[in-house]
């Protein structure tokens, strides 16, 4: 086929001799080559203007001979889009313009009488054809969404307008020029606000830069209605970011933060713009207006973690009525103080969120405190810092079980039974909370399906062997304290979440904490993770840690330069690219690689763990009560002892002679196995017996029993917390039968 509207350069040729006539001879003609790159015209409307404002952008292809105009390929009558968006001319297919041009050859134009009209008029029963320039001119109207109708001069559509508008002008909203309020082809209506009318040209040219994301009507800011009546009335609003949002460094200066002294006596002998982090002479600035700073040995303050507001918004906020003022806490002048007044009158920061009647009704929950009754006076002030800290851990404890069984009130009488596959412990139980009729809050009975047959299970050894699997899960990195890690194919199937509410489930129905949370993690799900500042010890990744400790470990500025160059793509990569001007702003750096690493990366798999730890209101009290979670979820518990144990299982007596001799027995091993003398652990013993290896939050329920019965080896009843031990006539085939036997029960 004939090419249209090509005009070929020839090219140049000549011996390659540097001479200044060459030079100059070949300087011209790549301007003519230029030039007539410019003025090729476009195969459908024959015109070489290039306004892509008016007419689209002009692309040129020189391999195909080809230059067309993007509105006049977009808004002819007779081609589709068949490609994908990256095929030929923005998914146009380059043989599909071919037959296009062919198509449109044979038509003549309604306006200029040429050759090329590939546009008809979409009204039934008109026949004129025109090009996209002509239409233009002739005031077509061209519809940019749906099929890309196009409307001629007589059937256009028109705005209905009240007749009472339309002797009155104002200001066009965009130019500020007066503009009659007549609808006609040049002039808009606005379809939300009856005294917003505009200029056809100055709302097209703000639907460039604007873009669909951002064009709305400047008045009101209605989009939807706004941009609907605009496409109507032949407004191309493309579908791409705004202008401004695009162009580079738009908004470089707002990411400089306020770095200056402003207090009336600065200390700081380097001056009031200087600035060291993670040290007294760090700048904070107001938490309210930002635009206020002052160092920390200047002001107040002691900590980073503490606010600071600066005298401007003090007084805005003391006038504005919100201010309140601490109150004063005065010391207890009795001296008959029993420990609960004691506690009451000088409450524990860790007790700040609770109310005198709480703590109260707490502290009368605890059996210790009801046996121990009223102290000496002064008593709790006499006790050394240590011993005070120690008596904070135990009522804490106490706090974390009460707590839990509060929560435990929601669980309801109606039963639902799970089946479960040792073998997949994590899809069975992901298969059993996703079915349809399975509730959180109902009570859960637990069934084993094995290979050997289905056998009663016991719902502390299903929920401490999720736990265990959690604990090793690819959605956890670390090695002993655990962040979120990043698994797209877990947050795909939503198994962040899935983990979240079995941690959450586990905790209410009596089940063990999964005591893999790291600080940053815990601190992230209480506070926000806004409010977080992650460490070293929070980097698994051994490339990440390269990188943080070569730039931690800069000398000077020059080493600290050279450091960021050799990671550029990487730094570029995350967003923590900075311009470096002095050594302590490798802290600065350091501090926003590790914010992505730990936190902003992982902040998809982060939200939705959080959304399946709100099961049953589990994370909403975390923070409420964080002191008392943070014991049970980022520490391992305490090492069991053979009194612990010994205390935990109660005694079904029998005879005198048989008791003593049996229970005699059973307190040797206990004392054997904690001293090593003995191949299984007190672990292995209480899972045995319950199915769990560390004693829950809320205890057992049932307690945990010990039967005696002529038997052979020791049976453990996990469904019900019972041991029952044999009756032997010495201790070594004691020992050797539960050695046995637990170990076999276990597979150890």
């Amino acid at each position: 086929m004939e090419k249209i509207g090509i005009v070929a350069a020839e090219p140049c040729g000549g011996l390659p001799i540097a001479s200044s006539d060459s030079i100059s001879k070949a300087h011209i003609m790549n301007e003519n080559n230029l030039c007539q790159i410019e003025n090729f015209a476009c195969v459908l409307c024959r015109r070489t203007d290039d306004y892509p404002e008016k007419y689209g952008e002009k692309k040129i292809y020189q391999d195909h001979n080809l230059t067309i105009h993007y509105y006049c390929l977009l808004m002819s009558s007779g081609i589709w889009q068949r490609g994908e968006e990256k095929d030929g001319v923005y998914g146009f297919l380059i043989e599909d313009i071919k037959k296009e041009v062919n198509r449109a050859s044979k038509l003549k134009c309604c306006i200029c009488k040429k050759n090329g009209a590939s546009i008809g008029c979409v009204a039934s029963k008109c026949k004129r054809s025109y090009h996209f320039p002509c239409g233009v001119q002739k005031q077509c109207i061209f519809q940019f969404t749906g099929n890309f109708e196009s409307f001629c001069w007589d059937h256009r559509p028109v705005q209905n307008t009240p007749s009472s508008h339309c002797a009155v002008s104002s200001q066009c909203t965009i130019c500020l020029e007066y503009v009659e309020h007549l609808p006609t082809y040049s002039i808009l209506g606005s379809p939300c606000c009856k005294n917003a009318w505009f200029h056809r040209d100055c709302l097209q040219v703000q639907a460039l830069s604007a873009g669909k994301f951002f064009f709305k009507c400047p008045l009101c800011n209605n989009s939807d209605k706004f941009q609907s009546e605009m496409l109507r009335m032949g407004i191309h609003i493309p579908e791409k970011d705004a202008s401004w949002e695009l162009e580079e460094n738009a908004y470089q200066e707002l990411l400089q933060h306020y770095q200056h002294c402003d207090v009336r006596r600065c200390r700081c002998k380097e001056g009031r713009e200087y600035n060291e982090p993670n040290s007294k002479w760090e700048i904070k600035r107001c938490q309210y207006c930002g635009s206020r700073g002052t160092h920390l040995a200047c002001s107040s303050i002691r900590t980073r973690r503490q606010n600071w507001e600066c005298i401007e918004c003090k007084s805005i906020i003391y006038n504005s009525g919100n201010f309140k003022r601490p109150k004063k806490r005065s010391l207890p002048n009795s001296e008959n103080i029993g420990i609960t007044n004691c506690l009451l009158e000088q409450p524990s920061p860790k007790f700040s969120r609770q109310s005198p009647r709480t703590q109260k009704k707490d502290l009368l929950r605890s059996p210790k405190i009801l046996h121990q009754g009223s102290l000496t006076p002064n008593s709790c002030l006499d006790k050394p810092p240590c011993s005070r800290r120690l008596r904070e851990i135990n009522t804490l404890k106490r706090d974390v079980s009460n707590i839990l069984r509060e929560l435990g009130f929601q669980i309801k009488q109606k039963t639902r039974k799970l089946y479960i596959n040792k073998d997949s412990i994590w899809n069975s139980a992901i298969k059993g909370f996703r079915r349809r009729n399975f509730n959180p809050s109902d009570t859960i009975e637990v069934q084993f399906c094995n290979g050997n047959g289905d056998a009663d299970g016991s719902k502390h050894e299903f929920l401490s062997l999720l736990m265990g699997h959690l604990e090793s899960s690819s959605l956890f990195e670390g090695s002993m304290s655990k962040n979120i890690s990043l698994n797209s194919e877990a947050l795909k199937d939503n198994l962040y979440y899935e983990a979240g509410r079995m941690i959450a489930i586990s905790l209410v129905h009596g089940g063990p904490p999964p005591f893999l949370f790291s600080k940053t993690l815990f601190h992230c799900l209480i506070s926000g993770p806004e409010n977080v500042e992650p460490t070293l010890e929070d980097v698994e990744d051994s490339n990440t840690m390269q990188i943080i400790t070569t730039i931690k470990s800069s000398k000077n500025l020059t080493h600290l330069r050279s450091a960021i160059r050799d990671y550029f793509e990487y730094l570029s990569h995350i967003g923590c690219l900075r311009l470096v001007t002095m050594l302590s702003d490798k802290d600065v750096l350091v501090k926003d690689i590790l914010t992505y690493h730990v936190i902003k990366r992982v902040q998809a798999p982060l939200d939705s763990f959080q959304q399946g730890l709100r099961t049953l209101g589990v994370l909403e009290t975390m923070q409420k009560y964080p002191e008392a979670f943070y014991s049970i979820l980022c520490h391992k518990p305490e090492r069991l002892t053979a009194k612990i144990l010994s205390d935990l299982f109660t005694i079904h007596k029998l005879s005198e002679a048989q008791d003593t001799r049996a229970v005699g027995f059973w307190m040797n091993y206990l004392q054997n196995v904690e001293s090593g003398e003995s191949v299984v652990t007190l672990e292995d013993i209480l899972a045995f017996a319950t199915g769990c290896r560390c004693i829950p939050p809320v205890g057992f329920q049932p307690t945990p029993s010990i039967e005696f019965l002529n038997a052979d080896y020791p049976v453990g009843t996990k469904s019900c917390n019972r041991l029952t031990l044999p009756i032997t006539c010495t201790y070594k085939e004691f020992q050797e039968n539960m050695d046995f036997a637990i170990r076999d029960a276990l597979g150890l």
